[in-house]
């Protein structure tokens, strides 16, 4: 009995030094228990364990905690540092052709037609004879489609651009006569189907128009497909490639509620881009639907092919 009292005695002051000791083995009776401390376990033998992270994410703590170390004590300090260079402005980024023809305008002024119109001259700094852009932003919900505002009209001055017209037709003659670079049934239709498309404007006949259903997936996308609203759709043929010459131009509001369109070049004379401006502002105007309320004309701008944009004071058209 005495010796069961011991026995019970000795395992159970063995389980506590078991459980309390950090050395490398304990003696139970006849019996060597070894254990091995997770800070004297070689590095080979991290594994995870259930519960634990495992030895990636050990390292990496480690790694961290030695950084902060070097940190506190400066060591860092003497390293090179990489220069940050500071944020550039938006003008800053641009050409110095640019930036040399945005300096000619005054931040945050809104300039009359006249003198937008002038401005826009000047400050072209391209070689080419640039396009005049006239941005117009409208109050209007291109999705209900009473306010996707849309229009073609004939420019006083024209557009300055030289355009190619072909015309799909029987009457290929007077269509030439007229000024049509391409005209005819058989001959048009063949083109299509080479895939040449040598032409800015495509004018049908109301007849002929199903001939062209094979080909509105290449013609759409293009911005040529005859369509009556833009008046390249009609009888009277003459009558339209006369305009199309003459600078008719279309203009379509986009998904944001803006208006672009190109109303001239640098070339023509103020008075002529004046006129242009005029006529496009009362064709936009003209088309306000009933159901916009508040301001119809929210801002206008003016620039020139890859020049600075101009803000127009609408109150001062005409």
């Amino acid at each position: 009995m005495a010796d069961a009292k011991k026995k019970t005695t000795k395992k159970t002051e063995a389980e506590a030094a078991i459980a309390d000791s950090t050395d490398t083995s304990v003696i139970a009776g006849d019996l060597i228990i070894e254990t091995e401390t997770e800070a004297e376990a070689p590095a080979e033998k991290k594994l995870a364990k259930a519960g634990k992270r495992s030895a990636k994410a050990l390292d990496e703590a480690e790694a961290k905690q030695a950084k902060e170390e070097r940190k506190e004590s400066g060591e860092d300090d003497d390293k090179p540092r990489q220069h940050a260079n500071p944020t550039r402005s938006r003008l800053a980024r641009r050409a110095k052709g640019f930036r040399k023809s945005a300096e000619q305008l005054e931040i945050g002024k809104v300039y009359s037609i006249e003198e937008a119109v002038a401005l826009a001259k000047k400050t072209s700094h391209v070689k080419f004879d640039a396009t005049v852009e006239l941005h117009v932003n409208l109050g209007v919900d291109p999705r209900h489609a009473d306010q996707n505002i849309r229009d073609n009209l004939v420019l006083p001055a024209g557009t300055g651009k030289h355009v190619r017209i072909a015309v799909l037709t029987d009457d290929a003659a007077t269509a030439k006569a007229a000024g049509a670079e391409l005209a005819g049934n058989d001959e048009v239709l063949a083109e299509l189907e080479k895939g040449n498309m040598n032409f800015d404007i495509l004018i049908s006949t109301p007849a002929l128009m199903a001939k062209l259903g094979k080909y509105a997936r290449t013609l759409g996308p293009r911005g040529l497909m005859p369509n009556p609203k833009s008046g390249t759709v009609t009888t009277d043929v003459n009558k339209a490639v006369a305009e199309a010459k003459a600078g008719r131009v279309e203009y379509r509001v986009d998904t944001t509620g803006i208006v672009h369109l190109g109303v001239g070049k640098v070339s023509f004379t103020e008075t002529q881009l004046l006129e242009n401006v005029s006529a496009v502002l009362a064709s936009i105007k003209a088309n306000k639907p009933a159901s916009v309320k508040g301001n119809y004309f929210k801002v206008a701008h003016l620039t020139t092919s890859m020049g600075p944009s101009i803000t127009v004071d609408l109150s001062t058209v005409s």
